[in-house]
């Protein structure tokens, strides 16, 4: 009788602890980023997340094109805070010293869970090399 009873507090106990730590533990929903992306991402970085043409070469105003968000562009060289706060706040504050850039800060705009499943998202494009490169570079980071 008393194993049973230590077995169902055992029991009831890793159940609370499993549905109180739930919110923690589920990861950002991707549909909600992809919804998210297409609204605000995929007008300058494409639906396909492919970028503008020649995106690695200034533009006559001296600002450089969006960049591809998808393997063969840089976003998965950087840490996720880096990418949180480029979304949140902008490229030219983050990037600092008198930067110009056309990428907008969407704090404002897009609440942090909304910016954390656009990465996600993002991240979720990304074949296994990437992937695991750019979780390197968060974790050191």
């Amino acid at each position: 009788m008393m194993r049973s009873w230590v077995w169902i507090s055992a029991v009831s106990a890793a159940v609370a602890a499993v549905a109180l730590a739930w919110p923690r533990m589920k990861g950002p929903d991707l549909s909600r980023g992809a919804a998210v992306y297409a609204e605000a991402c995929a007008s300058c970085h494409g639906a396909k997340l492919e970028g503008q043409p020649e995106w690695r070469s200034p533009g006559p105003d001296g600002r450089l094109p969006a960049p591809p968000h998808d393997e063969t562009g840089h976003t998965w060289h950087h840490p996720d805070s880096v990418l949180f706060r480029i979304v949140k706040e902008g490229t030219a504050s983050v990037v600092g010293g008198g930067y110009k850039s056309d990428m907008p800060g969407f704090g404002g705009d897009l609440s942090d869970a909304e910016i954390r499943a656009v990465i996600a998202y993002i991240k979720s494009a990304w074949p296994e090399r990437e992937r695991s490169y750019q979780e390197r570079v968060s974790q050191g980071n």
